[in-house]
């Protein structure tokens, strides 16, 4: 095994150059796989997580549903897909991540009568691909095909990651590999989002992603329509506040009193963000409590008013103890807010005006109304605008 990973060093090392981060899920094949990316310096840039769903409920649980078959080309692709978006909650701001799953059902110490073979899928935003492998029976041990499917992986990772290097695979002539790959439209990614598919479409701005090496998200959510001078001036302020960040607007499709966005709509609205250079992400969460499942660790920048209803035990079917319940379940993730003053039925009022349960106290952040005033709303632009 070791003479494996010196032959595979170099395409490790390429992989890790790469600002690629990904989520690897194995189970049946592929086991070298992670122990080789962790052994060579740099890992910390690819990988984010790894595990081994290997009994039956380890996989269901995984995938949240039981698999027609364990061992397929469909549920590889679950799980690259499960992979794909828990790497977009934990990777580093800015970063294309990746999802890759891995099932296989390879030589073992009893008789086996099906073929030996492994499924590989990998995920990125717009891109899914897939491939069988079914290896020529009784020529390789166990070892030997656990190392020509490591190996599958990583050049797997490699293509994903645009790593410019091709490893010459070990195979036989009786091998059989059956690839597919499917690239994804703009709009098929936002269906996807819509459907529930993926977590979230990050829109990056390439001057934000230089600029920042903060693994802290910075989000402001809105629904930007349109987006204005106040929405820069309260992002950039609240990133003074906290001292770092990476800055994200965040445009939920989803609003508990509208109808959804249209993909015609969110393409319009994504457009006013690459005029002027900054990153947005699409999701569908209209409640902070999901928003925080999604950006683990982030600080919302929020107006004094979004506080209000936040802690308003009206929007908890009436229950101060759920308030404090899902409240508390964001504090937990490690999330804050960053509240800017705002007026409230006709009255400019900032945090410290505002009545917060002594337990939730320390996630709201305020921004001193000397730092910050903008009190024109989007509704005011668009009614001044007769939109």
């Amino acid at each position: 095994m070791t003479e494996s990973l010196t032959m595979m060093k170099p395409l490790i090392e390429a992989i890790h150059s790469t600002p690629t981060q990904a989520v690897i899920y194995v189970a049946g094949a592929a086991s070298y796989a992670v122990g080789w990316l962790t052994s060579v310096p740099g890992a910390s840039n690819t990988v984010l997580e790894a595990l081994v769903p290997y009994s039956r409920m380890s996989m269901i649980q995984l995938l949240g549903k039981i698999p027609a078959q364990f061992a397929s080309q469909q549920t590889s692709e679950d799980m690259a897909l499960v992979a794909y978006n828990r790497a977009l909650k934990i990777s580093k701001p800015g970063s294309p991540v990746l999802g890759v799953g891995v099932t296989g059902a390879l030589a073992t110490n009893r008789s086996k009568l099906g073929d030996h073979r492994f499924h590989l899928s990998t995920r990125t935003s717009d891109r899914l691909w897939n491939s069988t492998v079914t290896l020529s029976k009784g020529t390789r041990t166990r070892e030997e095909e656990e190392i020509l499917s490591s190996q599958y992986v990583l050049q797997a990772i490699a293509n994903a990651s645009k790593v410019p290097i091709d490893f010459a695979f070990r195979t036989n002539e009786s091998d059989f590999s059956a690839d597919t790959e499917r690239i994804f439209s703009e709009d098929e990614e936002l269906e996807q989002l819509l459907d529930g598919e993926i977590a979230f479409k990050v829109y990056a701005s390439s001057s934000v992603t230089q600029a920042s090496t903060s693994d802290r998200r910075v989000v402001l959510p809105g629904s930007f329509n349109p987006l204005h001078e106040g929405h820069l001036q309260l992002m950039e302020i609240a990133i003074n506040v906290l001292g770092d960040g990476y800055p994200c607007f965040e445009l939920s499709v989803i609003n508990a009193d509208k109808p959804p966005l249209t993909i015609s709509q969110i393409k319009e609205r994504v457009k006013q963000f690459e005029k002027v250079g900054k990153t947005v992400i699409v999701s569908t969460q209209p409640f902070y409590y999901k928003k925080a499942e999604l950006f683990p660790g982030s600080a919302f920048v929020v107006g004094v008013d979004t506080v209000v209803r936040l802690i308003n035990p009206k929007y908890y079917d009436g229950s101060y103890e759920r308030m404090v319940e899902a409240l508390l379940k964001c504090k937990s993730t490690g999330c804050v807010f960053v509240v800017g003053g705002r007026n409230v039925e006709g009255v400019f009022k900032v945090l410290e005006d505002i009545d917060i349960p002594e337990i939730l106290k320390d996630m709201f952040i305020p921004i001193p109304a000397d730092k910050f005033r903008m009190d024109i709303s989007s509704t005011e632009i668009r009614r001044t605008l007769g939109m």
